[in-house]
């Protein structure tokens, strides 16, 4: 047995304890961690087919995507949004992108390096998108093919409207395009009740779980337009990645095995906790506590008002304060939070509040952040 070496990699990357705050990846639940420990077993065993199934419908049913059809791959987020556009955008053909930050901004890059044209609408950094300007500027660009909705804008700390905004695209016979990388497992999703074409999201943020795997639910719409795009690529064919699943629950290459292990028994453990809505409710619940203690030391929150996000909170730095100097301070302490990022990079720090917080973590943080500011001549009030 060679622990020693264990040990050596365990010094390199994980040298002392931090608490996470981070935007991700985020802190493993412990029971993920104590699954991840299974021996690896074939991607094409009966075993695996009755693990991908499960943690499929599982998955299925948390989205209430009974019409759509739920896919696992090995990727990030990032695989499933070039696969929209790839799969169901006709070659030069316009797609409305709503850009409220830094990953709106990569929605367009995606629909641009894939040879498609972006139509944008963009809404000043720290605000959300109105369901009654993403209609004016439907009917100002009536040729779109989709909408891009970023529902979680993780460089600023907005939520969008989802179901609001996916009502008015649908209304204009739109494909609904949903980035739900730091939403998925946090914020309400409803695929087939809000008319949602694709939605995806990646494995290492509300869920808890290590990155590696990107979950979507797909429309039979895109999979009708799919087929009639001709160079759909290899690795992210939404098609041939479909026919896996409906074949033997599988997929086209070699799956994360060991985070969808971890996956299942996420969506097992929230069946346990009460389901969906008491899941939702715990991520509400602590991100009004993140929130509240906040805005007790005096500082003021990035985002508009009944727009906040469950899974991060943005913050202005002090006055005075520029860069990511809160995060080096806390950093020194154990604690790792997110700094500001994008354009906002120098006058915000982010507190992420995905994966596995306990609440002597939060405590942890709140007392350590109120030293840091202390000694960066910031009183709490």
């Amino acid at each position: 047995m060679y622990l020693d070496v264990v040990r050596e990699v365990e010094q390199l990357v994980w040298p002392r304890k931090m608490r996470l705050f981070t935007a991700g990846p985020v802190a493993c639940f412990p029971e993920v961690l104590e699954a991840m420990k299974f021996q690896m077993f074939s991607h094409r065993s009966k075993e695996y087919q009755e693990l991908h199934k499960d943690a499929t419908l599982r998955l299925k049913k948390f989205l209430e995507a009974d019409k759509a059809t739920v896919l696992l791959i090995p990727s990030s987020g990032t695989g499933f949004m070039e696969a929209s556009v790839r799969n169901a955008i006709s070659p030069r053909g316009k797609v409305l992108v709503t850009v409220i930050g830094e990953f709106g901004n990569r929605y367009k890059e995606t629909v641009e390096r894939n040879g498609r044209v972006p139509v944008v609408l963009e809404e000043e950094l720290g605000k959300a998108v109105k369901p009654e300007e993403l209609d004016d500027a439907l009917k100002k660009n009536p040729d779109v093919e989709a909408v891009t909705i970023t529902y979680n804008e993780t460089s600023t700390g907005v939520l969008n409207p989802l179901r609001e905004l996916a009502k008015v695209a649908k209304e204009h016979g739109k494909l609904v395009f949903v980035d739900a990388v730091s939403a998925m497992g946090a914020a309400d999703i409803k695929v087939d009740a809000w008319g949602i074409d694709l939605v995806f999201a990646s494995s290492q943020k509300a869920f808890g779980l290590p990155p590696g795997l990107a979950m979507a639910a797909v429309s039979e719409e895109v999979f009708e337009r799919a087929r009639k795009i001709p160079e759909r690529g290899l690795y992210f064919d939404l098609l041939e990645i479909r026919e896996f699943l409906e074949k033997q629950w599988s997929t086209p290459t070699t799956p994360p095995i060991s985070i969808i292990i971890g996956l299942d028994v996420m969506l097992r453990i929230i069946d346990r906790m009460g389901g969906k809505d008491a899941w939702l409710k715990m991520y509400a619940e602590r991100a009004e506590t993140i929130r509240r203690r906040v805005l007790e030391f005096g500082l003021e929150l990035f985002a508009e008002p009944g727009y906040y996000s469950p899974t991060i909170t943005v913050v202005y730095n002090p006055p005075g304060i520029k860069g990511p100097v809160i995060y080096e301070e806390l950093r020194k302490r154990g604690i790792e939070i997110a700094k500001g990022y994008g354009k906002v990079r120098d006058i915000t720090f982010r507190i992420g509040h995905m994966g596995y917080i306990t609440q002597e973590d939060i405590e942890e943080l709140f007392r350590n952040l109120k030293e840091v500011l202390a000694s960066l001549g910031f009183a709490k009030r």
